[in-house]
């Protein structure tokens, strides 16, 4: 096996130039094997051992290597890494097809000035060398700190809630790990709201869901005021409801963070304790407190309406309660 050969086992059968060049190679030896169709160009500067599509992570590697630092050679630091979406989707592995076609992002220090060939995004980032797995291939940021360059840069909150829960159900990180990634982004958007969101994780609470609950649902939509962590006694024991409307219990579940069978079971234990008492039990998720703040807050008004309690009212133009009202 040649040094080209074991480099380009190395990294999925891509190779830079600059690489070649590093490994003793000239110019006119890798227009000699481009050729002969030993290599294929995939973005300006790297090479493909094939002339057929390339795989997503070849992909991912050829936008690494167009990205690389100039003094970057076989076997060095590369001075650019996978970021963002494409660094999880690498650490997920090669099931997943989703995102085959979209951009392949890459961050590189913030010092340096990068041009993105085709296909490629580019961002510029701080302290790359303490955030980067550069044993891996390709290279990548911390699954932590690229879920949470996603959570922040997302359009809602509801799809920052999700990126977070991927990271944490896919055992790549914890919440504690991505607490302390956090805490140095000073002025990252939608800090606070992380913040409070990886605090529950951490700590199995639902606190987060329960202020979106009364702020996006309750309050704007005029429900009535529920009464909070009710303490019951039940068959199998103390509980806490989140929320009380007379007979009508709204419980808030959390288990984006702990969908475990046993879990599971114990939320519908609670359930069944509740009927037993004569107590009707809804159980609202994430989605439908932070994704769907009306369309929930709408059919919650029906059922306290069915148990008499006063209709609740649109919180503005478009609100679904509009409709149902």
């Amino acid at each position: 096996m040649t040094d080209l050969d074991a480099i380009l086992a190395v990294q999925g059968g891509v190779v830079s130039q600059a690489q070649a060049l590093s490994l003793g190679l000239r110019p006119h030896d890798v227009r000699r094997l481009v050729r002969r169709r030993e290599l294929a160009p995939l973005l300006p500067g790297v090479y493909l051992s094939h002339t057929g599509d390339p795989t997503w992570v070849q992909r991912a590697w050829g936008a690494v290597l167009a990205c690389a630092s100039s003094r970057a050679l076989a076997g060095a630091d590369l001075g650019a890494a996978l970021g963002g979406s494409s660094a999880m989707r690498a650490a997920d592995g090669p099931g997943r097809t989703d995102g085959h076609d979209g951009p392949i992002e890459v961050v590189v220090p913030r010092a340096r000035r990068v041009v993105a060939p085709a296909g490629v995004r580019v961002t510029r980032t701080f302290g790359l060398d303490e955030r980067v797995h550069w044993n891996l291939g390709p290279p990548r940021l911390r699954y932590d700190e690229a879920a949470l360059d996603v959570a922040l840069g997302t359009a809602g909150d509801f799809a920052a809630v999700g990126v977070v829960a991927r990271a944490v159900q896919g055992r790549h990180t914890t919440a504690v790990r991505m607490q302390r990634a956090l805490a140095s982004r000073t002025r990252a958007p939608r800090r606070s709201f992380l913040e409070g969101v990886l605090a529950d994780v951490a700590h199995g609470t639902c606190s987060v869901l329960e202020h979106a609950f009364l702020t996006g649902i309750e309050q704007p939509h005029g429900l009535p005021r529920a009464s909070r962590q009710v303490r019951a006694g039940t068959a199998t024991g103390i509980v806490f409801r989140d929320a009380a409307y007379g007979e009508r219990l709204v419980e808030l579940d959390g288990r984006m963070w702990h969908d475990t069978a046993e879990q599971r079971d114990r939320d519908f234990e609670r359930d069944l304790d509740a009927a037993v008492e004569g107590h009707a039990t809804v159980r609202l998720t994430w989605g439908q407190v932070v994704g769907r703040p009306c369309s929930t807050a709408a059919k919650l008004s029906l059922l306290l309406q069915r148990d008499g309690w006063p209709p609740g009212r649109a919180c503005g133009v478009g609100c679904a309660l509009a409709v149902v009202a």
